[in-house]
């Protein structure tokens, strides 16, 4: 099934059910959210995905799949400003084990992507794994209507674009601007052009850029945490080994999830509340079904 097909039977599964289009294992015994705690990355990675009911159930044979995660900044995985090089490592062995044709893996890095690459240790162990590490190339960019409230457009990577599924997998972080960096605001990686003009507006950029793009699979890589001095930190000090990945089908249950991570409600976080208003998923994370686990 092709991405562009996939969302096309989202929107009509919403109507019919007049409901959030993620809440769509509806009459199924499987989560909707999986919270796995362990020493290992990239097997509490590969849990969360089998309580979710293995890649299988996202991915299917054939497919180009795009792995978006942050590699904003030149760091190193132990000061938890991208994300952990083993989740996508794990992620990229799963989407051709569910029989993927291809696995990109891609980000609009803030700091010299051919510093952030390497050091984040994301393009060795993706490549390990088999996927194709695109550093951003600005040739690739497309203006793109987003339809959003509030952004109607804005120049996307066209690698995105033709992917037949996308899997987004931010790290949980702080941030000095939103409070948080969780899956939402790891969107602006997709895009290039002048970013930093979202800010001026940016929880309705982020709630317009979810509802544009529609990950299949959101995977929110929890091992380390960044508590301070967010986005990019610098400081061991800064950092809170969590040892969880949270994994899930609702974009905003996943983040919402997270923000108890540091003793905050999904309420404070000013994007959920939009992001529910506008049908994009479930705030109040307890009502789908939730697997955790300790491995």
């Amino acid at each position: 099934m092709k991405r562009r097909d996939f969302l096309t039977g989202l929107a009509i599964g919403t109507l019919f059910l007049n409901q959030s289009p993620w809440l769509k294992s509806q009459g199924s015994s499987l989560a909707d959210i999986a919270w796995v705690e362990g020493d290992d990355p990239a097997a509490i990675t590969k849990k969360a995905i089998e309580l979710l009911g293995g890649m299988k159930r996202f991915i299917s044979r054939g497919e180009r799949v795009i792995i978006k995660p942050n590699i904003g900044w030149d760091r190193t995985p132990e000061l938890a400003a991208c994300t952990n090089p083993e989740v996508v490592r794990a992620l990229v062995e799963m989407c051709f084990e569910a029989g993927a044709k291809e696995v990109i893996v891609t980000d609009n890095s803030t700091n010299a992507p051919q510093r952030c690459f390497p050091r984040s240790g994301i393009e060795a162990a993706a490549k390990a794994a088999g996927a194709k590490v695109l550093l951003p190339n600005p040739y690739r960019l497309k203006k793109t209507a987003i339809k959003g409230v509030w952004l109607k457009e804005w120049e996307v990577f066209t690698d995105f674009l033709e992917a037949d599924k996308i899997i987004n997998v931010p790290i949980a972080k702080h941030h000095s601007l939103s409070r948080l960096t969780l899956g939402m605001k790891n969107w602006l990686g997709a895009l290039g052009g002048p970013r930093n003009q979202l800010h001026q507006r940016l929880d309705e950029a982020m709630v317009d850029l979810a509802a544009f793009f529609r990950p299949v699979l959101t995977v929110m890589d929890a091992y380390r945490i960044l508590l301070r001095n967010g986005p990019q930190g610098g400081r061991l000090s800064d950092v809170k080994l969590q040892k969880m990945v949270v994994a899930g089908i609702d974009p905003v249950a996943v983040d919402s999830l997270t923000t108890t991570f540091f003793d905050l409600k999904p309420e404070d976080l000013a994007y959920l509340p939009m992001a529910k208003e506008r049908g994009l998923g479930e705030i109040n994370f307890e009502r789908l079904r939730l697997e955790k686990r300790k491995i």
